[in-house]
């Protein structure tokens, strides 16, 4: 967080600032600002005129750290937004110092991939990555993402050159929709950069297939991660698997959010013998509510906690299905108000503590079978083709392209640009 004398703010004025001319009256302090860190332009809506002269301003600022770039297209018409965005981008490229990039809540989709691949593609100092809520879909998720990848062949040739060149530490993409289409891409990204900590991948409508090769042909070459938050995604028993598999690698992991991902009452099981296993030392929160996770899973994960995660300091289980008074509940919540009494400190964030609360739970049916079905295992060579023909399928979605003069002014741009 940069000192307060070194950021700029316009954040959350609801200014509708069109021209050139509307921008001005509000970023004298900002062209007076030598050292500012961090811009904070979110919450605002930017015409093309008015994001060219905040890209031309921002190209001066050398030592800006943080863009904050949030929600600035908000009432934008389609084909505005990609000549916006290319503006700020291009304008931004060559800043030394900026390693965080935010465009959450940006509605980009395909038709506003361009200047944003052009960017990630070459922005070597890029640190943390901000793609929340953008409506990408899987075509762009690959192109997203593939971009990712040619960023860590950049930051590679720029350490040979000498240059001190930070890792990619965060992403966040979630709510876009990137499914199981992108998921190879992605795969291939995260274990290039495998020094990322933290990814919140939530929403993306990514099923078992696609969730097991981001596990098991990416994040498992991330043994630095300390946060996963891959909730609302459908898992299965094979996703499950392929978690358990994984987990014991990440030695620093601190939070782990699974919910509401159709983890199965089996599944529970695995990764609660997974991280029983003691390999998950600095784990404190587990998110796993809305899993069909049974007493049996309770159990297992109680155990877990016992004599395998010595730091877990907060489980979420509503909506799962056993009773509120199970006795491996009692057990879990007695667990943890141990260690908050011991290491809560004199002021405890309640709700870093504990158990959730337990007000949606669904009773397990008497009729029910506690066994479920075994998902048929297809071969290595089977699943591959599956995902590679959804690739496929994704890049197959319609897109509206920019104009050719828009598209070799960009490319012009970023030949004459040099990182």
């Amino acid at each position: 967080m940069a000192a307060p004398d070194k950021v700029f703010s316009l954040e959350g004025r609801v200014l509708k600032l069109d021209t050139a001319e509307d921008l001005e009256k509000h970023i004298g302090p900002l062209r007076a600002m030598d050292d500012v860190e961090e811009v904070r332009i979110l919450g605002n809506t930017l015409g093309v005129e008015a994001c060219k002269l905040l890209g031309e301003v921002l190209a001066t600022k050398k030592s800006l750290k943080v863009a904050n770039l949030a929600d600035i297209f908000t009432g934008r018409l389609l084909n505005e937004i990609p000549e916006a965005l290319s503006s700020l981008l291009t304008s931004i490229l060559n800043l030394p110092n900026l390693h965080t990039i935010n465009l959450n809540d940006n509605a980009f989709g395909l038709n506003t991939q361009a200047p944003l691949v052009a960017f990630l593609s070459n922005h070597v100092p890029l640190q943390h990555l901000y793609l929340n809520n953008n409506g990408l879909g899987p075509h762009a998720g690959i192109l997203i993402a593939d971009a990712l990848s040619e960023l860590h062949a950049k930051k590679e040739a720029a350490r040979k050159a000498g240059q001190n060149v930070p890792d990619l530490e965060t992403v966040i993409c979630g709510r876009n929709r990137l499914e199981n289409g992108s998921m190879l891409a992605w795969a291939r990204a995260f274990s290039l950069h495998n020094k990322v900590k933290e990814v919140k991948m939530v929403q993306n409508g990514i099923r078992q297939e696609g969730i097991e090769q981001l596990l098991t042909g990416g994040l498992n070459h991330a043994t630095k991660l300390k946060i996963l938050d891959l909730q609302d995604n459908t898992f299965t028993i094979k996703g499950a698997r392929a978690l358990a598999k994984v987990v014991p690698l990440w030695a620093d992991i601190q939070e782990l959010g699974i919910g509401d991902s159709l983890l199965s009452a089996k599944g529970g099981v695995l990764l609660a013998d997974a991280l029983a296993k003691g390999q998950n030392k600095k784990l404190e929160t587990l998110r796993l509510q809305y899993n069909d996770i049974t007493s049996i899973g309770v159990k297992g994960f109680a155990s877990a906690a016992k004599d395998g995660l010595p730091a877990l300091k907060r489980i979420e289980l509503n909506g799962n299905k056993f009773s509120e008074d199970d006795e491996y509940i009692v057990a879990l919540q007695e667990l943890l108000d141990e260690r908050k009494e011991k290491h809560g400190g004199d002021i405890v964030d309640e709700d870093a503590w504990g158990l959730d609360s337990l007000s949606d739970l669904e009773e397990l049916d008497s009729d029910e079978e506690e066994e479920e079905e075994e998902e048929e295992e297809a071969s290595p060579e089977e699943k591959a083709e599956k995902l590679v023909k959804e690739a496929e399928e994704a890049q197959e979605e319609p897109t509206v392209q920019l104009r050719d003069d828009d598209v070799d002014a960009l490319a012009k741009k970023l030949a004459e640009t040099g990182i």
